[in-house]
């Protein structure tokens, strides 16, 4: 059965930089490698994924979108990637995580609200394994201050 146009569902998050903005899904079920995906953004227009281990994401382009996983793998320079990419403005629009998330990724998000506050890149974690199950490539996300994350098809 075909789901509606406008359906919603509603999650709630802890904040760990806040935010309010929507921007369109891209979901990946694997943890995401944030120096395998991003480390040819200063090569291309759009900022797309080029980690060939994760076929949910390889190719897809990243940047403004709401990028939607269980939580961040790789090295330790995944945090300054993520505020590279902040600061390029070449960044996915928000991190949203089903699980808790990692302190590379807090640190990136963190510095990049406190480093390059013109550019927000919200981040929402503890989300549930839930929210990655439902939400969609190409779904509207909107996520409030708060930590809550409203998922549009």
């Amino acid at each position: 059965m075909a789901k509606k146009k406008g359906t919603t569902r509603e999650f709630k998050g802890r904040p760990v930089v806040p935010g309010d903005m929507t921007a369109e899904a891209v979901v990946t079920k694997n943890g995401f490698n944030t120096l395998a995906s991003m480390q040819m953004m200063s090569l291309q227009p759009k900022t797309k994924c080029n980690d060939q281990s994760n076929p949910d994401l390889y190719k897809k382009i990243l940047q403004d979108k709401a990028l939607c996983m269980p939580q961040t793998i790789g090295s330790t320079t995944g945090g300054m990637f993520l505020y590279s990419a902040v600061k390029a403005g070449k960044a996915p629009a928000c991190l949203l995580f089903s699980k808790e998330i990692d302190s590379l990724a807090a640190a990136g998000a963190i510095l990049s609200e406190v480093w390059a506050p013109e550019t927000p890149m919200p981040a929402v974690d503890q989300l549930g394994d839930e929210f990655l199950e439902y939400v969609k490539d190409g779904d509207q996300i909107t996520i409030k201050p708060d930590g809550t994350v409203i998922v549009t098809r």
